[in-house]
């Protein structure tokens, strides 16, 4: 199998490719919350932010469809809500994130999207959120060099 780099990616940095308007949530805001967000803002990743914008932890939407209401899927969708609001994204976050500088070299950060089979790796300046970067990032960038 080969491989194939696209010109624009090697020997760039980081900051070249990612996001940098970031949807972020608190640990103690609430699922319904965090449900509301992504679904408005057809996001799949979530960086859990303390109030000095310091990453804390990480939520997917895998995570939220897989812990959000366990088996209580077939309650009726205002009961859902309901248990979406009562329970907190510390509950649900993961946090233990792997994180990338603005300024470390972008082949080396999709290494480490591949080889940790995650979806994003939140930005940050020591540990204080900047952007977030995604393999939707790189497939925008391969459909635009195209």
């Amino acid at each position: 199998m080969s491989t194939m780099e696209t010109p624009r990616v090697r020997g760039m940095e980081v900051r070249g490719l990612m996001t940098y308007h970031v949807f972020t949530v608190g640990p103690d805001d609430d699922l319904q919350a965090l449900y509301d967000l992504m679904a408005s803002r057809h996001v799949r990743h979530v960086p859990v932010v303390d109030r000095e914008g310091k990453v804390v932890g990480l939520v997917t939407e895998r995570d939220l469809a897989r812990s959000a209401l366990g088996s209580r899927d077939e309650l009726p969708l205002s009961m859902q809500r309901e248990v979406l609001r009562r329970r907190k994204i510390r509950e649900i976050m993961a946090t233990e994130v792997d994180t990338v500088e603005a300024d470390e070299d972008l082949k080396a950060a999709a290494e480490m999207l591949i080889e940790n089979k995650i979806g994003c790796l939140p930005v940050v300046d020591g540990r204080r959120l900047v952007g977030i970067l995604t393999e939707s990032d790189f497939v925008r960038n391969f459909a635009e060099e195209g």
